[in-house]
Parts: structure tokens; sequence; C-alpha cells
């Protein structure tokens, strides 16, 4: 991985975006998926926080890229942009991807989707909805694009059309989780944990249970097991008092790091969704366990991207590891109900879309709205200042009420060539403002 930052390679004659917008920009999404990557390629593409603040430095810099949003989670990767230059924007975060990650294209391209447009909004639409997630109905995600938009805005590297769009967003999420009963049956990645392990053990009632990580994905495991009344629960966290404070809320017990071997010899399951880059728990700390547990079952979760447990754990006798890719098939009840449901939350977010899509756009309109309006208020303001000038036996309640009658005709002049600006032409949009513009010769003031 490289250290500094990259600086991105630019086509001849790429024009730098500028306000006000002289054609509707593109948005464009860019990324992969837990469904069009394995575990082990999104490993390699996932983003900490400190290379996302890299890499949103590396795109505000590119030229044809105006403004960019970046979501990491454990299911997907992908980059937001709005750019004047699609094609060239998008082998832009080919190639940073390929060389910040030290990754040949042919090693990760085939996995990408790329949606622009309409179809752009409605895939942000969809997963801020959670209708792409793994499990649908998840509500992790809409937080975690909250968090990526707040990075980005932040770092400035969000502008008109992506503030406009995400608060769109989440406004969209919002009602798909209200006005539908997706989320009376969501089911969350820790929640299909905890599900494979009551199937494993028949009950999870008085299970101990030993939970490395103490973030929001092992908080909600925790109130999942104690909904199914497991037994005592372990805390491991790098900082203690992090963990503590987990163990203290739900009545279970604080160890240290260096205390989860010791403790593998009297829990039944570990759940493990650290951040760290290697492995927390490897094989043979596993096979030291079982020699002291007389070869009782050990069931392992690990929902950490990158994984913290050892594949090679699963081929010791007793000890059963699954990870992120394996609780795809895990929670069966409640797939049509939220199959249903997300019926209807699709017809929630295509109207969005289509509401989206007309504001989005309007942006070319508005510069030739603005600019008539500059030119119309600019030759009354001329003539009245004239006529007032050879009117000086006017009082100054007189000169203002002229002044309000040059503005009252002014709005009057403008309001149909307005409307039928923003009605888009009644179908030509793009030959009604080059007429327009040509006919008040507004380009010849630039």
């Amino acid at each position: 991985m490289l250290n500094n930052v990259i600086h991105l390679e630019t086509s001849e004659g790429a024009c730098p975006f500028r306000k006000p917008y002289p054609a509707t920009p593109d948005i464009v999404v860019m990324g992969l998926n837990h469904k069009t990557a394995p575990i082990e390629l999104r490993e390699c593409i996932a983003f900490s926080k400190e290379d996302a603040d890299k890499a949103l430095r590396t795109f505000q810099e590119h030229p044809a890229i105006a403004e960019v949003l970046l979501v990491s989670t454990c299911n997907r990767v992908e980059i937001l942009m709005v750019t004047n230059d699609k094609p060239v924007a998008i082998q832009a975060a080919k190639t940073f991807i390929s060389q910040f990650k030290g990754l040949s294209l042919s090693q990760f391209e085939e996995s990408l989707y790329i949606h622009a447009g309409n179809e752009a909004v409605r895939h942000i639409f969809r997963v801020a909805s959670s209708l792409d997630s793994m499990v649908v109905g998840e509500p992790q995600i809409l937080g975690q694009i909250k968090d990526a938009y707040r990075t980005a805005a932040f770092k400035k590297t969000s502008g008109v059309i992506l503030n406009r769009l995400l608060h769109k967003t989440f406004s969209v999420a919002k009602r798909v989780r209200s006005e539908t009963g997706i989320g009376d049956h969501a089911v969350s990645i820790s929640y299909a944990a905890i599900e494979l392990g009551r199937k494993i053990f028949g009950t999870l009632e008085g299970k101990k249970t030993l939970l490395i990580g103490a973030g929001e994905m092992a908080e909600l495991a925790v109130e999942h097991l104690i909904r199914h009344r497991a037994g005592e629960i372990c805390v491991a966290n790098r900082t203690f008092e992090r963990g503590l404070e987990l163990a203290r809320r739900f009545g279970g017990k604080a160890i240290r790091f260096e205390e989860i071997e010791a403790s593998l010899s009297v829990v039944d399951i570990i759940i493990s969704s650290t951040g760290s880059p290697e492995f927390v728990l490897r094989s043979e700390q596993v096979r030291r366990a079982m020699k002291t547990r007389k070869q009782r079952p050990l069931f392992f979760i690990d929902i950490a991207v990158p994984r913290d447990i050892e594949p090679k754990i699963n081929n010791i006798p007793n000890a059963y590891l699954y990870d992120i890719d394996d609780l795809k098939g895990t929670v069966d009840e409640n797939v049509e109900d939220r199959n249903r449901e997300a019926i209807k939350a699709q017809r929630i977010i295509d109207e969005a879309v289509i509401a989206f899509r007309n504001w989005h756009d309007s942006l070319d309109i508005v510069p030739t709205i603005v600019g008539l309006r500059r030119k119309i208020e600019g030759i009354a303001r001329f003539e009245a200042e004239k006529t007032l000038n050879s009117l000086n036996h006017l009082s100054q309640r007189d000169q203002d009420a002229i002044s309000r009658m040059t503005q009252a005709l002014v709005n009057k002049i403008l309001h149909e060539p307005t409307c039928f600006l923003k009605n888009n032409g009644y179908g030509n949009k793009s030959q009604c403002l080059d007429i327009t513009r040509k006919l008040f010769k507004l380009d010849d003031e630039n």
C-alpha cells in the first residue's frame, strides 16, 4: 500500500468542474459487494478510516471529479462521484484502487459494478434502505452511509449535488422503514450469527459466550444472546475500558485481550468483530484449548472484515468456524414477508428517483433563468434610474413607488418565460435554453 497520496492521471483536455453548471453533471457509483466479490477480495479492497481520508483527498484533486463520497463496510466498498467526464472519473477510481491497494486491475475489475444517472440514484436509495444488503432490512447500513457522508462533508468533498442526494437518501430510507414492515422482519448479521448458533446447539440457553470486540455488531449480538437466555457473556476488547462498559451494560464480564486463549477452555461460542488487520485467534491456540475441553464442541462466528479468526480452525475436530459469507443462508424465516415489504419499498424508491431526477435535470436551467433575470433587471434598473434622475421634483416616497413598480413589471414579464423553461421547454429543453440565451445575448456578458 502506498503511504503517500496518489496523484491520478487525467485525460488530455479534461474540463474542470465549474459552478454554475454549464451542463448537468453525471452521478456515478462504482463498487463491489457481497454479491459480486468473495470475502477474500473484499478484505483486500476495504478502506480503513485513514485510507478513506487519503482516498477522498486524492479524488478531490482530480479535475474530472467534482464531488465524492466513499462507503466501506464489511459487505461493500462503493465510490459515489459527481463528474463532468464519466469515463475519466471511472478510470481514475479504478486506478486509485489498483495503486493504493497494490492490486492489478484484473484482480478486481470483473467484480465491479458501475451505475450512472437514475440507476446510480436508485442504487444508493436501495442500499440505504437495506434492499441491497446481505440480510434485507438490517439497519446498520444507513448509519454507515451517514458516517461516510459526515466524513465527506467535513472533508468538503461533497457539494450541491451529493448534499441534495444524500439528504434525499436519508429521507427515503426513513420512509421505507416507517411506511413498510421491512423493519419488523429485519435481521442483522449479528442476529444471523446468533440464529446459526441456536440451530447448531439446539438452544443457546445457558451457553457461555465470548465476544471479541465491543463495537456495534458486538452490542447487537449481546442483545440477541440475552433474548435467547444465553449464559455468562464475556467481552474482550483491546481497550479494556470499552469492553468493561459493554459488559456492565448487559450484566456480563470483561476480560483482557491476553486472557482470550485461557477463556477458550470454558466458553461455548466465540463471536469476533474487531477491526484488527491480523488474525486475533489462530489454529494453534484452539488446538491447545480443545485438549483441555476434552473435545467439547466450540463454535466460532467471525463477522469481521478482514477476518479475525484463522480459517484453518475449521480443520480442528469439534471446532466449527463460520464467517460472514457463511451467514448468507442461515436465516430463512420471514424471507417471504421481507420480500413482500421490499416490493412496497421499491415503489417509494421509484417515486424518489423521479423526484430527484427532476431536480437534477433542472440544474442546467438555473443559470439561464438567473442570467435572464439579471439581464432584464439590469435593463429595468438602468432605465428607471435614468428617468428618476430627470425627475428631481419627485419625493423619496414617489421614487420608491416607481422602483417597486419597475420590479413588479420585471417579475410579471419573467413569470411565463421562467415557467416555460422550468417545464423543460415542453419537450426540447436544450433547444429552448440555446434560443433563450441567444435571444437575450446572455453569453455575451461572460
